[in-house]
């Protein structure tokens, strides 16, 4: 219920409203356009399932560095790329588009090296699998793993 509620906050909803177009992420034309988005900015520090929420400055490095994400927003980020996916290739989306996606971007990727290869086999098993046994196995196996 409260996933990306955040996006109703006038911040987050008058700057998709300014950049939508319907086919991208107005978080990247507003990016194009200013050198940055707000919305974004306002977003990835409210919404536990964007890794670059999971950053801490580590008093060893003495660096911002990313922090191991709880498996529950693993997997919510997880069904936040299929959504992604789906809702900007509506007629071409397969189970394939989130992996790909994830493939584009992680070597900028802000994401701790144990969650990634953790979203990358719950990736992996959605392109092999499909939504169904990805989703049996997130409800019956996956989050039984997470520490409280």
């Amino acid at each position: 219920m409260v996933h990306d509620l955040s996006k109703f906050s006038p911040v987050e909803f008058f700057e998709s409203i300014k950049y939508y177009q319907g086919n991208s992420s107005p978080i990247d034309a507003a990016k194009k356009d200013k050198g940055y988005s707000m919305a974004w900015m306002h977003h990835k520090g409210r919404n536990k399932h964007h890794c670059e929420y999971w950053s801490d400055f580590n008093y060893v490095t003495r660096l911002y560095e990313p922090v191991k994400m709880p498996r529950k927003y693993v997997a919510e980020m997880l069904c936040d790329r299929i959504a992604a996916s789906k809702t900007y290739n509506p007629k071409t989306y397969t189970n394939e588009f989130p992996l790909n996606y994830f493939y584009r971007e992680i070597d900028y990727l802000p994401i701790h090296a144990e969650t990634s290869k953790e979203l990358e086999m719950l990736l992996r098993m959605l392109k092999d699998r499909g939504e169904k046994e990805t989703f049996r196995y997130i409800k019956n196996e996956y989050l039984k793993g997470d520490k409280k």
